[in-house]
């Protein structure tokens, strides 16, 4: 009980941190957004580890890999950002829930994880789910989307790649490389992007989207310590209410019947793809 409470405190940072990055697209370009979710997470995280404290902690045996990875998490966020730029909270989170079914899906060649006919059948419904929000060809998709599903990809080869690094590191180290790496590849990039904040509210913000980052995955190490992954993966899909609270109190946005019906089959899967994780690993 304790971990799925640390979990969905995890979801709401998550949920807060998307939130943030949207309001801060309205008053800088996306790519100083990513630099401060990057540099402010990296720097709170080194509060409470750093390599002084723990001498092992940059240790890695497959550097390569952790530099692979930490790039798929940067390609990933900075493509979720983007398309916080034009679509609603709700919407963009239905489609980054899409990756589940594509690390299904690379499981096998990458993993040896090889997945049933029922697997398969979820993956299909799942998409169908996605379509249903995307809506193509009918005058509803909005070409952002795109940036959601690269995002979703992106992800997916991050979450294959931590799999194959909890093999042979730790999670503290994962942890820390992620943030190194994505303050690192930003700093080239901020002064051709920098907008100097004038707003004593921006600056907090700033501050805190480190905080939400850093806090939540935080939690979520903590989280995965007291209960099985098996356990805590659903409470993840409660980040589409906070999303969906979030854009209609701060963004005005309403969801409509296409992107809750759709966000419901792409959870509907999500729950069965678990549901058979736990039936095969009984077996």
């Amino acid at each position: 009980m304790t971990g799925i409470g640390l979990m969905c405190g995890a979801v709401v940072c998550f949920a807060c941190l998307d939130a943030t990055a949207k309001y801060l697209n309205g008053y800088m370009d996306t790519l100083q957004v990513v630099w401060a979710r990057y540099t402010g997470a990296f720097v709170l995280a080194l509060f409470i580890f750093n390599p002084v404290s723990r001498p092992g902690l940059m240790r890695t045996k497959r550097p390569i890999l952790q530099l692979v990875r930490s790039a798929m998490l940067l390609g990933s966020t900075i493509a979720n950002f983007l398309a916080f730029r034009y679509l609603q909270l709700d919407q963009a989170l239905a489609i980054l829930f899409s990756a589940p079914f594509m690390v299904a899906i690379l499981a096998g060649p990458i993993l040896g994880e090889w997945i049933g006919w029922r697997r398969w059948v979820a993956i299909l419904v799942g998409f169908a789910g996605v379509l249903l929000v995307t809506r193509p060809g009918v005058g509803g998709v909005h070409w952002a989307a795109l940036y959601s599903v690269t995002s979703a990809v992106f992800y997916a080869l991050y979450i294959v790649a931590t799999r194959v690094l909890s093999r042979s590191d730790t999670s503290d180290t994962t942890l820390f490389y992620s943030n190194l790496v994505g303050a690192i590849a930003m700093l080239p990039v901020l002064p051709f992007v920098w907008t100097t904040p004038d707003n004593p509210f921006i600056i907090f913000l700033m501050v805190a989207f480190g905080a939400f980052g850093s806090l939540g995955h935080y939690l979520l190490i903590v989280a995965h310590r007291l209960a099985p992954a098996s356990v805590l993966a659903p409470f993840i899909y409660t980040q589409l209410v906070w999303a969906t609270g979030f854009g209609y109190f701060v963004f005005g946005d309403l969801p409509n019947s296409w992107t809750l019906a759709g966000a419901a089959v792409v959870v509907a899967s999500g729950l069965y793809l678990l549901h058979r994780e736990r039936v095969r690993g009984a077996a």
